[in-house]
């Protein structure tokens, strides 16, 4: 098996002592206008906007998550956009969650795993394409739609984090019910993430198998802790979405997105739109001192 960047993610966590991720989820209504540079182009302001955010957040964070949709939205220049920031955040040291949530049947799910986290295969010869560390992924068509991320993953050392329970109010209209034990399907989806991950434990104790469980549910997560012991969990609703620190359980990376990137929108932080990456900057060194007693 390669080398796993599950370890590599965890050291940086436990070298930085700063369990954040930062979400790349740009809004074109949001972006300030210094990063248009006076032109009409969205796709070329989000690269700017992105690399900025990078450059002043890669010393103190582990990883960024760029949210594919926000890309998508502007055509095959979006994408394009989504995989340069994803290979200019490699470039300054830092971990790639792509969060992409992908889920299909089999030979469908090789492709993304492939194009995503892996390698593409044609006439002989293999190159990388978004050339993530990770990817989020969808388990509702069941282990033969996870199985080719799980193939990649060994070739490759790279990992996905499976969504189990997740941080929208929604989410309970299906991770909620009741099967006929009378536990909550999110905990079924647990123990198969439990199982899929027991081939992946890296040096660092953690699965390259994680788990994306929202901050939100506390206590599903103290339960979700428990039968995923050694998979790490990726915690969105932070901040935003009304999580706190006291929600967050150990061995969690806690995402944080329009909190730290529009952070030059905030009271607290507020300053003219030209220092946007300073105030993110701040935002973040606060969201690592909020989550100092977080043990990864």
């Amino acid at each position: 098996m390669a080398e796993l960047r599950i370890d590599e993610l965890v050291y940086r966590a436990r070298h930085l002592k700063n369990p954040t991720v930062v979400g790349l989820d740009p809004r074109v209504e949001l972006l300030p206008e210094c990063v248009f540079g006076g032109k009409k182009d969205v796709p070329r302001a989000i690269y700017e906007f992105n690399k900025a955010i990078i450059d002043a957040v890669a010393d103190i964070v582990p990883a960024v998550k760029p949210q594919i949709a926000m890309y998508e939205l502007y055509g095959s220049r979006g994408i394009e956009v989504f995989e340069r920031t994803a290979r200019y955040a490699k470039e300054r040291g830092l971990i790639v969650i792509g969060d992409i949530k992908r889920g299909d049947i089999a030979s469908t799910a090789e492709a993304y795993a492939q194009a995503h986290i892996g390698e593409v295969n044609a006439f002989g010869e293999s190159f990388t394409v978004f050339n993530e560390d990770f990817a989020t992924i969808n388990p509702y068509l069941g282990e033969d739609s996870i199985r080719p991320f799980l193939d990649v993953c060994k070739q490759r050392g790279t990992g996905v984090f499976v969504l189990v329970k997740t941080s929208n109010p929604g989410s309970g209209q299906l991770q909620d019910i009741h099967m006929a034990d009378g536990r909550p399907l999110y905990e079924r989806v647990a123990e198969l993430v439990n199982g899929w991950g027991k081939e992946f434990i890296g040096a660092q104790g953690y699965s390259s198998v994680g788990a994306v469980v929202g901050a939100t549910h506390p206590a599903q997560t103290k339960r979700l802790r428990e039968l995923m012991p050694q998979t790490l969990f990726l915690a969105p609703g932070y901040g935003a979405q009304g999580a706190k620190a006291e929600d967050i359980v150990s061995g969690s990376m806690v995402n944080s997105s329009r909190g730290i990137i529009f952070a030059y929108k905030n009271d607290r932080y507020l300053r003219s739109p030209d220092d946007f990456a300073k105030a993110a900057r701040l935002a973040a060194l606060d969201m690592r001192r909020d989550l100092k007693d977080i043990k990864i």
